[in-house]
């Protein structure tokens, strides 16, 4: 006769620590003008999450609070936290953020126009101290990444096309070895072609090096595609989040990005499948 001594308990298998932990966050500018409040959100190690948005809606705000930029614009996080890792990294420089995995691809590409495509991708490896025949390695795998960069890696940056410029910041940022890339608005002014190029290489780089991606995005199409996960922004807070299928078949997420909503649906307040979580400091 068996007893309950008998039966082994199970092994309760604990969640993964996500990468990075934005929790009840508060930005504000000046002093005086609230740009974020209680924005909160999660990536998880190795995965791809995209925050959609109109212009405006806090999206390049919620990337710099976590890459603690904000200070260059007179902006600071006044509450809540960010971790990276597993420790809280809120109160960090930017270099020291970088050095432990995370750093952000800005807006706009920001290249070094007066410098050669391969010297802005060594660029990149600044913050390293694992000898040149490591970062000669990672030179060459970003060029097997992108071989238009191969291409063009004596040419001035500043003359390269868009696409170009764009592929050359992801490299930059890989060259540092990150554990996680925070990529703002990747298809702003490029033609469809060359943002599904970029696209594929990110679920590339995710796939065989295991970087995870926090994504801006407005292309709400391309962004839920290639990510797993999503957050709409709005004026400053998340309205919506869920897996990115679930909000690709949201008729309330189609009619607000295609912008054929009804007569007074301007707003995912509006909506009846809008709902607020309430999100606590812990």
């Amino acid at each position: 006769m068996s007893s309950s001594a008998d039966i082994s308990p199970k092994a309760v298998v604990e969640p993964a620590e996500p990468v990075l932990s934005v929790n009840n966050i508060e930005v504000i500018y000046d002093r005086v003008i609230l740009v974020l409040k209680g924005v909160s959100l999660t990536v998880p190690a190795g995965g791809i999450v995209a925050i959609l948005g109109a212009n405006g809606a806090g999206k390049t705000t919620t990337l710099k609070a976590i890459s603690n930029l904000l200070h260059a614009e007179r902006g600071e996080v006044t509450k809540g936290s960010v971790a990276f890792d597993g420790a809280r990294v809120d109160h960090l420089s930017p270099n020291e953020l970088v050095r432990r995995g995370c750093i952000q691809v800005m807006e706009g590409r920001h290249c070094f126009g007066h410098l050669t495509i391969e010297e802005n991708l060594l660029t990149g490896a600044f913050t390293r101290r694992d000898g040149n025949r490591a970062i000669k390695d990672d030179l060459d795998m970003i060029y097997d990444y992108f071989p238009r960069l191969k291409q063009r890696r004596t040419s001035m940056a500043g003359y390269t096309s868009g696409g170009e410029q764009q592929m050359c910041a992801v490299g930059r940022a890989m060259m540092s070895r990150p554990k996680m890339i925070l990529l703002d608005e990747p298809s702003m002014g490029l033609a469809p072609q060359i943002v599904d190029e970029i696209f594929e290489i990110v679920r590339d780089l995710n796939a065989r090096q295991g970087v995870s991606f926090l994504v801006a995005e407005q292309n709400t199409n391309m962004a839920l595609k290639y990510a797993t996960y999503g957050y709409i922004m709005e004026t400053g807070r998340i309205v919506m989040d869920g897996a990115a299928e679930t909000l690709r078949d949201n008729e309330d997420v189609k009619e607000f990005y295609l912008g054929i909503g009804g007569e007074g649906r301007k707003s995912f307040r509006d909506v009846k499948s809008y709902k607020r979580r309430k999100r606590w400091l812990t």
